[in-house]
């Protein structure tokens, strides 16, 4: 299936939520009707970035705050001192109970997503209006029904349980306190209670996760158990080995990631998603200090559950597949962060997180960005070429978001010439201007700039045809100006495989 898009041209002066500029942000964006893994691969190695259907492109050398695509090199990775703290302080809470006193080892919040594309928010609210509206009305009866009892469905997603050693169960999510509510005597089964189950199904279960922990890279799909991690003598511990340390058995609390595919919903997600929209709406109201009836369920599903990626299974990919996802951290039975991914071909991407603040002691947002980079390297186990853990945006004009450039090895997107650079040789550039070519070779130009825009695919009125016979059939005012702008922000690998809609 073709990628499809809608380009809506350049958008500026509008605020910014890193700087909090009133009128200083510009970006470039388009509406994803629906999107391959691999279009979105090449497009954010190019500067792009989704917001939901929303993929958007800041105007670097216009925009107040630039933006540069920053990645870790995950297989080279090693955690700092200040990352080693906060896994040790994880660690020491699941044991002990323990909360740690002082400072919190966590970075500054990013803006949330709808202060990230501030100024195109009303043309995405009125956009998405067009895309599937199944999901968001799901939520919006689970929201109504909030109390009753919902079917327990078969599940697959992936499991990495804090203990290795542990029996994982079914798969299935824990459920929530506050969502199931014990029937009465002869009403039933107590919902709010893990099933029954025969012997002989608790000894199969634990044969596989034997065979699991045996060889966890080609267990059957959509299970993954952690890994024993192996380091030589007088070396320093790697970073599975400082996430999945042994707990004893008497451990405080018991913590299981999760991850689930959000687009499409899988039965996991969609068994899940009230208790994920209620962390997210109480972080909104906690760190971002929005009022309590925002954020809306619309606003909820349309920029962290719905997706245009287009799911993928290739016999060489990861087990779960490629797609967007949410990473899922439960504690004790109950969601308490949700991180958004999307797995690609090269990377996962992390597009944002959220968690319930009654937990910001425990560094959330630095622990969940080490368990992406982990999960990274345990996805390249299977699929070799996927070797990167993506964070999103740098902004090194913005001190308190510099945070990302502390996870090395780490490269940051040259803006004119899409060429990776480490982090170390772009800082100094950076020290005197905030917008930087980072490519040293003045003679070097985009590779992969578009040099024929006549081939550029164009999708109207049901028919796919090039934009060399497209432009014979219009006269509209700024249409070709509009067809060649996009053409070089996407590429000339990109133009001629995505179908630009036009009407």
């Amino acid at each position: 299936m073709a990628s499809v898009v809608e380009y809506k041209g350049l958008k500026a002066g509008y605020h910014c939520g890193y700087c909090d500029s009133a009128a200083g942000k510009a970006s470039c964006g388009m509406w994803a009707h629906s999107m391959t893994v691999q279009d979105y691969q090449d497009l954010i190695d190019r500067g792009w970035r989704r917001s939901g259907r929303y993929v958007y492109k800041p105007v670097m050398n216009q925009t107040c705050c630039p933006q540069y695509t920053i990645r870790c090199r995950s297989l080279q990775f090693q955690p700092s001192k200040s990352h080693k703290k906060v896994l040790k302080k994880m660690l020491k809470f699941l044991a002990k109970g323990e909360i740690s006193k002082g400072n919190c080892e966590d970075e500054p919040m990013e803006p949330s997503m709808e202060d990230a594309v501030a100024g195109d928010m009303a043309l995405i609210n009125k956009l998405d209006l067009q895309c599937d509206l199944n999901l968001q009305e799901s939520l919006e009866r689970e929201v109504k029904k909030k109390g009753k009892s919902t079917k327990k469905e078969e599940s697959n997603e992936f499991i990495q349980s804090q203990d290795k050693n542990e029996e994982l169960g079914s798969g299935e999510p824990s459920h929530a306190v506050d969502v199931h509510t014990a029937p009465k005597p002869g009403k039933g089964a107590d919902l709010s209670k893990p099933p029954c189950r025969k012997a002989k199904e608790i000894r199969k279960e634990r044969k596989r996760l034997k065979l699991m922990q045996q060889s966890p890279a080609g267990g059957p799909e959509g299970f993954q158990a952690p890994r024993e991690p192996k380091t030589k003598p007088n070396q320093p511990k790697s970073l599975e080995e400082l996430i999945f340390e042994s707990l004893p058995e008497d451990a405080s609390h018991k913590l299981e990631v999760r991850v689930v595919r959000s687009s499409p919903p899988s039965s996991q997600f969609k068994a899940t998603m009230l208790e994920s929209y209620q962390v997210y709406k109480r972080y909104q109201m906690v760190i971002h200090n929005h009022s309590p009836d925002e954020p809306t369920v619309s606003q909820f599903t349309g920029f962290l559950c719905t997706s245009p990626l287009e799911p993928e299974n290739p016999p060489n990919g990861p087990d779960c597949g490629y797609g967007s996802f949410h990473q899922q951290y439960w504690l004790d039975g109950k969601i308490i962060a949700v991180g958004v991914i999307d797995i690609l071909p090269y990377c996962v991407s992390s597009v944002y997180l959220y968690y319930d603040p009654d937990y910001s002691f425990l560094s959330l947002g630095v622990y969940s960005a080490l368990r992406e980079i982990a999960f990274t390297r345990q996805l390249h186990e299977k699929a070799s070429q996927l070797s990167y853990y993506y964070m999103g945006f740098y902004i090194h004009s913005c001190p308190k978001m510099r945070y990302k450039g502390h996870y090395r090895p780490s490269d940051l997107l040259c803006p004119e010439t899409y060429v990776w650079v480490p982090i170390e040789q772009c800082l100094p550039s950076l020290e005197n201007s905030k917008y930087c070519r980072f490519n040293q070779d003045p003679e070097a130009a985009d590779e992969g700039r578009s040099r024929d825009p006549d081939r550029l695919q164009v999708l109207y009125k049901k028919a796919i045809l090039p934009y060399g016979v497209f432009k014979q059939q219009q006269r509209e005012p700024g249409e070709e100006a509009a067809v060649l702008q996009y053409a070089s922000l996407v590429g000339q690998a990109c133009s001629e495989r995505m179908l630009l809609f036009r009407n």
